[in-house]
């Protein structure tokens, strides 16, 4: 099985886990040169993709969703930036960082007020066994699957397979579960900033339709904004499911363990880097989530222990797709598998 650990490394940072915050607070302020910057690299090519997918329907529909693809990687990247501004680490301005964050949960289908509090959840509570449900991917311990009948087993099993969460997932997620403020129910403004995004999407999806029929939603919105939603459920889950990763009863939970050795460094060729915006260096972003993405890479070249812990490759996160319970007595991900052999 893959190792994401170096053991050396592993004690020091065990020893070190909460004094990381202190250290990596250095990191935490962002430019406001570059942060403009990397919005303008990144809604350029969008619009301009969107625009030449557009003109390509007059050439070739193929062209025209070859484009579309294209522009996944952009939807991604601003899904990443407006990701930044919920943990107020795109300006310093929180009002700016807020309002940039809801023009983007237009584009990314993500009502930014909906998704700033739930991720908010997951972050302080990450790893806890007595705290899961909101903002993660659900998992059970095998203590927990061994007590189900057959037909919550089965239940688990559909849910966890990769067809579900990766092939039909993303679409329910983004174009169904996110029009409604799903586990902050009770809350009106939480209603309101769903409600108002629905409200903006459709007036631009009114617009297209009537200007340009029903072509550009099919070729263009449809197939662009899939595949970004497959892209960042892929990119979530590697970051929390991985063989070595860390869940503890509540009581034995502890915030800075969680956040150092529950996620992942997916480690990805620099242009996949660049185009999910440093994502993959998710230790480090949920040990200070107030530091901006761009900024990422400079604390793995400052910090070696943190650069070699929880190193996660790409071959590696396709083999973690079948681990998915949890075995408290070993401190490992499972697969089904591994599950039954531990029965007989």
């Amino acid at each position: 099985m893959p190792e994401f650990q170096d053991p050396t490394s592993q004690q020091t940072e065990t020893r070190a886990a909460r004094e990381w915050v202190k250290i990596l607070s250095q990191y935490r302020e962002p430019n406001v040169m570059r942060s403009v910057y990397e919005l303008v690299v990144t809604v350029g090519p969008f619009l301009t993709l969107w625009v030449l997918a557009w003109w390509a329907m007059s050439v070739s529909y193929w062209l025209t969703l070859t484009l579309s693809l294209c522009n996944a990687a952009f939807i991604l990247r601003l899904f990443a930036i407006q990701h930044d501004c919920g943990h107020g680490a795109f300006f310093n301005n929180r009002t700016a960082s807020d309002w940039l964050g809801r023009v983007l949960g237009v584009l990314t289908l993500t009502p930014y007020d909906v998704w700033r509090r739930t991720h908010s959840i997951h972050h302080s509570a990450s790893g806890n066994l007595g705290r899961r449900g909101i903002g993660d991917v659900h998992t059970l311990t095998v203590a927990e699957y061994s007590a189900l009948g057959p037909l919550m087993r089965l239940h688990y099993r559909v849910y966890r397979h990769p067809v579900v969460l990766f092939g039909l997932g993303p679409g329910y997620l983004f174009f169904l579960q996110n029009r409604i403020p799903l586990g902050l129910m009770n809350k009106a403004r939480y209603w309101f900033s769903a409600m108002c995004t629905n409200a903006v999407i459709l007036c631009a999806l009114g617009l297209i339709l009537y200007f340009g029929g029903l072509m550009p939603i099919l070729l263009i919105f449809l197939p662009s904004t899939l595949l970004a939603a497959t892209a960042g459920v892929w990119l979530f889950y590697v970051q929390h499911q991985f063989e070595t990763t860390h869940w503890a009863a509540e009581e034995d939970w502890t915030l800075h363990e969680a956040a150092l050795h529950g996620s992942s460094h997916y480690v990805l060729p620099g242009w996949l880097q660049w185009l999910s915006a440093n994502i993959g260096i998710h230790h480090i972003h949920h040990v200070h989530s107030r530091i901006p993405f761009y900024r990422l890479p400079e604390v793995l070249r400052d910090h070696v222990e943190l650069a070699i812990s929880n190193r996660m490759t790409i071959g590696e996160s396709l083999r973690n797709a079948r681990l998915h319970l949890w075995d408290e007595q070993s401190k490992r991900l499972l697969s089904f598998a591994q599950f039954r052999a531990l029965q007989r």
